[in-house]
């Protein structure tokens, strides 16, 4: 069965791959397989990116600097359809163990072509997200619409124009005849936001402030 999750990265604290995967219940989580079988999931928090052990962790096979190293190395890494995949043959896993991977059928926006779109145009050599490139080009198009700028006269909050902004260029990137709703744009979000612990549109964001506070009547 396929599930959505990064490319496996290789660490060094330990022996064993890892990588980043969507959860059933929401958000991601990073999976530690070792060599010798055993595997570990930490599921990440989405407001202070920190891990959290999903049941019992045997901290000596599995210790918190193996989870941050497999963190730093999927970050900015994307989702696709992956078949899950074994270092070994694994004895029979308990139920308590098992964790609830996020099916393909029922993944948010990861297989959406406006993802997609955004992942394949911003991503470098090495398959990693370039945000810094990213908000340049949404920053852009925020200079130059006429619509941001009447939103901001008429004073539209900042996650009003956020949307607008993703849901138009994500539109014209994936040249889609439609454009998503908003509650499919904050899901594409969310996803962009889950390859890095950092905001994915942090930048755009600080520039529909700064134009917004240039707006406002002095007194």
């Amino acid at each position: 069965m396929n599930i959505i999750r990064t490319k496996a990265v290789e660490l060094s604290v330990i022996p064993a791959i890892a990588y980043k995967q969507k959860l059933a219940s929401g958000g991601a989580g990073i999976k530690i397989l070792r060599t010798d079988g055993s595997s570990a999931v930490c599921t990440i928090d989405k407001r202070s990116a920190e891990m959290v052990p999903y049941g019992p962790l045997d901290e000596e096979q599995f210790p918190f600097a193996a989870f941050d190293e497999a963190l730093e190395l999927t970050n900015s890494l994307a989702y696709s359809a992956r078949g899950n995949i074994k270092v070994v043959e694994l004895e029979e896993v308990q139920p308590d163990d098992v964790i609830e991977e996020a099916p393909v059928e029922q993944v948010d926006m990861t297989l959406s072509p406006e993802y997609e779109a955004i992942v394949e145009r911003y991503s470098d050599e090495k398959g990693e997200l370039n945000y810094t490139l990213m908000n340049k080009d949404f920053i852009q198009f925020a200079a130059r619409s006429k619509v941001v700028s009447q939103m901001i006269g008429e004073g539209a909050g900042q996650e009003d124009i956020l949307l607008f902004i993703v849901k138009s260029r994500a539109t014209e990137i994936s040249r889609q005849k439609e454009s998503l709703d908003d509650a499919s744009v904050l899901l594409l979000i969310e996803s962009l936001d889950e390859m890095n612990p950092r905001s994915a549109f942090k930048e755009l964001k600080a520039h529909i402030n700064r134009m917004l506070s240039r707006n406002k009547p002095r007194r």
